[in-house]
């Protein structure tokens, strides 16, 4: 089976490259991390099950960590030795697209 080009362990100037397109997106401990705040625990939860579909979709799940109206979402491959990929960009590009839905702002 041909390996997903998606799933190449990037370098750490191909990540910090990629994050100048990534608002609020950190570098750190192998992996890209970012946190969101929320006007309510519900609508935290509800992001999170908006999102569930797409990473069982494209396989591949965030490490998520709810701490009441702040989430933060940890994003690292582990089949690759926990490792930055393409993917938890495309990851990124998805957490950061149901944010900014009206649905989710911080009001």
């Amino acid at each position: 089976m041909e390996e997903e080009k998606d799933l190449n362990i990037l370098s750490e100037e191909e990540i910090r490259e990629k994050l100048n397109g990534f608002s609020g997106w950190i570098f750190i401990d192998n992996k890209i991390t970012k946190n969101f705040l929320f006007s309510s625990f519900n609508d935290a939860l509800a992001m999170i099950n908006a999102l569930a579909p797409f990473c069982n979709e494209i396989d591949h799940h965030p490490d998520i960590h709810i701490y009441y109206k702040k989430v933060v979402f940890d994003l690292q491959r582990f089949s690759v030795g926990g490792k930055v990929t393409e993917r938890d960009f495309t990851v990124a590009k998805k957490i950061d697209e149901l944010y900014s839905s009206k649905e989710y702002q911080l009001k």
